[in-house]
């Protein structure tokens, strides 16, 4: 026996006889399955990721040898490359654990599941024989982002690919980024609650059925209590009343003394344009509260307004104003891309377990100001810089209908719908297998995470572009004139400089401007010149690139105009409002007049105006059009020169007198019936 030998077996003497209790006693968790795994080890793997593989091994009932042989022979050898081996083989454990966990129910009020899946994230961060950690990490320790958005998704309940990083960020709020099972747990004891309380709306007896007979689910339901009213305006009036949301459409039933009213039916599957968004209310139509939200569909002569009262803030109006538009988006999605049977029942499972998530958000974390519709994912799609290419491979990667579990990838994985199932909800179709499309690829990224992952590198593009925005906002009408005007100073220069040419400030420079200008356009080159001008401009734009590349852009310096008071920017707004009324009243006289030249109000001006157009017509008709475009620009750029000048100020003249001794056709305002309803 080798020295080493005997020291083992002295140690494990000692041990059993209770000599080293103080520091056996100290060991954690992973420690003693660490030991109890002995020569079982993978020596490819960290003795965390060796503990959550063996763990796997038991839930899927094969051994850790056995586990690595099926990898070894599936994978590719991409895949089971030395510097990538230990994730992989990691990952495939631990999606396969997870696929097969998902069909037992109950499993999330499973504290081994709960335990394990965490665990997982955590040998996720270090997975490799390098990365040698110390073991008792069961308290401290917390998991990156990375790690949850990879591993999450594969249990559809806690995750999905497109909204995970949202829903990392909501549960890591206030902890640098990362999650601690603390945190992680109660998540998923709120996500139990969220389910039992889903399960308890189950009964429809209260809707109306349906002219199709389908059987729907109840997503949630409020009004219920007096304390949580939900009120629909109508007119002046308000009726309390209880709001149900299903995963096909919205009831609205009004409450009465003992009992309800037949409910109103807004049915989201049809192609009725449906819309919603926030709104305000307040007593006697005034718009004081924001606290409603406003639906409206092609079906209904005028709008719905429900509100949500609450003491403080408007989250419970956000919150169903989401999950509302969360369905309404999902039916779009179902629409647009055709979906029926087992395709159209995974999309409205992935729907409603995004709601279940949402709800066990915002049971978790009450006090933080949470944006519902990230965490949705349709909404989520309808947001995001290119969106509309995830929902696209979304939908491809649904329509497919094959299980992914191929001798290159082994992939094991559940789908959303098999997973709703499991959880005990009723489903519109038979489910004909437990293994769908997965969603996760081992080693790699599938093709909705890499859609994802462009669009994410979009949205911080789009955020920074947003946050130079927000940080030029000036406050004041005074102050952003002053920036417009600065804004647009070199196109006023560049039109005053044509002014200029056009009034023969410089008799010479407009001179041989017209002539060029004639000889561009009887030659013919118009067009060869805007595409000179399009080509200087390029290359304006090239060599300030090459310049300013790396330098800041250089501020714009604007002159602030002096403040002004409360009254001095209430006239100002008067002045200005007087100004634009100004301007459409002599609109207003323009159109009238040409009414009445239509119309012979005055027969002299009608006649003069048929004959101009009839000698327009003639001109139009036998003389070529560049011809015709070079009589326009020497009739406008030289009524100013030299030579014309007093022949121009005569005909303007002649004309101004002439057109106003034309005569607005009358008008005879009718006052409108008041249409507002005084219940």
């Amino acid at each position: 026996m080798s020295e080493t030998d005997k020291n083992k077996n002295i140690f494990q003497g000692l041990v059993r006889d209770g000599s080293f209790k103080w520091l056996f006693s100290r060991k954690s968790t992973f420690e003693e399955e660490f030991e109890q795994l002995g020569r079982k080890v993978i020596a490819e793997l960290s003795p965390v990721a060796n503990v959550v593989v063996g763990r796997c091994s038991r839930v899927l009932d094969v051994s850790m040898d056995a586990l690595k042989e099926c990898f070894d022979k599936e994978a590719s050898d991409p895949i089971k490359h030395p510097k990538c081996y230990a994730r992989n083989f990691l990952e495939y454990c631990c999606f396969r654990a997870l696929a097969l966990s998902g069909q037992s129910v109950g499993q999330l009020s499973n504290k081994n599941f709960r335990r394990l899946s965490f665990d997982m994230m955590l040998a996720w961060d270090t997975p490799a024989a390098s990365n040698q950690t110390p073991l008792k990490v069961e308290i401290e320790s917390t998991v990156s982002m990375q790690a949850f958005s990879r591993i999450a998704p594969a249990a559809p309940i806690i995750a999905d690919v497109i909204t995970c990083a949202a829903l990392f960020e909501v549960l890591t709020a206030g902890a640098d980024g990362h999650l601690s099972f603390n945190r992680y747990d109660k998540y998923l004891s709120a996500l139990v609650r969220a389910i039992k309380n889903m399960k308890s709306h189950s009964d429809t007896s209260h809707l109306p059925t349906t002219q199709s007979g389908r059987k729907e689910r109840v997503l949630d339901l409020d009004g219920t209590l007096t304390t949580k009213a939900v009120v629909e305006h109508k007119g002046m009036s308000i009726w309390p009343g209880r709001l149900t949301l299903t995963d096909h459409g919205l009831y609205f039933e009004t409450h009465r003394v003992v009992a309800y009213d037949k409910p109103k039916v807004y049915d989201f599957t049809d192609d009725l344009k449906h819309s919603i968004k926030a709104d305000l209310t307040g007593p006697l139509g005034a718009r004081l509260f924001d606290k409603a939200l406003t639906y409206k569909s092609t079906s209904l002569s005028e709008p719905v307004v429900l509100e949500f009262p609450e003491m403080m803030g408007h989250s419970r109006r956000d919150y169903w104003l989401a999950i509302i538009q969360e369905i309404i988006s999902v039916h779009d999605f179902i629409r647009k891309f055709k979906l029926s049977g087992t395709e159209k029942e995974e999309v409205l499972s992935k729907a409603i377990l995004s709601i279940l998530r949402l709800q066990a958000v915002n049971d978790t974390l009450t006090s933080t100001h949470l944006q519902p519709d990230l965490l949705l994912m349709f909404n989520v799609c309808d947001q995001l810089p290119g969106g509309d290419l995830i929902l696209e491979t979304l939908a491809s990667r649904i329509s497919s209908q094959r299980i992914e579990q191929t001798a290159k990838i082994g992939m094991h994985s559940i789908s959303s719908s098999t997973f709703l199932s499991n959880l005990g909800f009723m489903s519109n179709d038979a489910i004909e297998s437990k293994l769908l499309v997965g969603e996760l690829v081992v080693g790699d990224f599938n093709c909705i995470e890499k859609a994802v992952s462009v669009s994410r590198s979009s949205l911080k593009r789009v955020e920074s572009a947003q946050a130079t925005v927000n940080g030029v906002k000036v406050e004041g009408i005074d102050t952003n004139l002053a920036v417009m005007k600065e804004l647009f100073n070199p196109i006023i220069e560049l039109v005053k400089k044509i002014l200029s040419l056009e009034s023969w400030d410089d008799p010479m420079t407009s001179f041989f401007f017209c002539i060029a200008s004639s000889y561009i356009i009887l030659r013919g080159r118009v067009g060869f010149s805007v595409a000179l001008l399009l080509l200087f401009t390029a290359l304006f734009l090239v060599i300030t690139r090459c310049y300013n590349r790396g330098k800041p852009i250089v501020n714009l310096k604007v002159t602030v105009p002096p403040s002004m008071n409360t009254m001095e920017q209430l006239l100002a707004v008067q002045n200005a409002i007087c100004q634009v009324e100004e301007v459409v009243q002599d609109g207003n006289i323009f159109l009238l007049k040409i009414r009445a030249l239509f119309l012979s109000g005055l027969p002299q001006a009608t006649d003069k105006i048929v004959v101009i157009l009839v000698a327009l017509a003639m001109i139009i008709a036998f003389i070529p059009a560049k011809f015709l475009v070079l009589l326009i620009f020497l009739e406008i750029f030289t009524r100013n020169s030299p030579l014309r000048k007093a022949d121009t100020e005569r005909c303007t003249r002649r004309l101004r007198d002439w057109w106003f001794s034309i005569p607005a056709a009358p008008v005879f305002l009718i006052k409108g019936k008041d249409d507002k309803k005084n219940k």
